[in-house]
């Protein structure tokens, strides 16, 4: 639910984008961050996640720019924009060796587990699995910007089905891991 969460910024981003427009949208994403980083600022035992910083600085930079610049951007260019820096987060967090999902997954998991090669290795595999989803997403929105002649359904259907099937993932692997491992 945690890991969840952590992509109401883009919610936000998308429902008010569509009320209120680009600049609005991208500030509302801001907003939901900021909210996010600073209730793990308050809450003891909780740690700042990469993600949700990441993703506050994403929007916020996003949102700066579109309103010094006003770009002429399609939402679908937005999209990519956005998908491409949540992509670059997740990829970030793989290159640091501190998958994304591993600040998570500590939530749940007892202290003693936290450094277990199978541990580390389920995280990033969901890790990875979360970075290629966003990769289907930046393609979806490519298409979507730039292919004006492909219908806009079949980038939201790529869009839905990758992030169903990262989700999917996330809660299914450990599992298979856990039962492969005792093999």
């Amino acid at each position: 639910m945690h890991l969840l969460l952590a992509f109401a910024p883009f919610i936000m981003f998308v429902l008010i984008e569509r009320l209120a427009g680009i600049p609005a949208g991208l500030a509302a994403g801001a907003a939901a961050s900021a909210f996010l980083v600073i209730r793990d600022l308050l809450t003891p035992g909780r740690g700042i996640k990469l993600l949700e910083l990441g993703t506050f600085f994403l929007f916020g930079l996003l949102t700066l720019y579109a309103l010094a610049f006003n770009p002429p951007w399609s939402i679908a260019a937005v999209r990519l924009r956005v998908d491409a820096g949540l992509m670059l987060i997740v990829l970030a967090s793989l290159a640091l060796r501190q998958p994304f999902s591993l600040q998570y997954a500590r939530d749940r998991v007892d202290r003693v587990h936290w450094d277990s090669p199978a541990f580390l290795h389920v995280n990033y595999v969901i890790s990875a699995a979360w970075a290629i989803a966003f990769g289907m997403l930046v393609l979806a929105d490519i298409v979507m910007a730039y292919v004006p002649v492909l219908p806009h359904a079949a980038g939201i259907v790529v869009t839905v089905a990758a992030l169903y099937a990262a989700g999917w993932f996330t809660g299914w692997y450990p599992e298979q891991y856990r039962v492969a491992e005792r093999t």
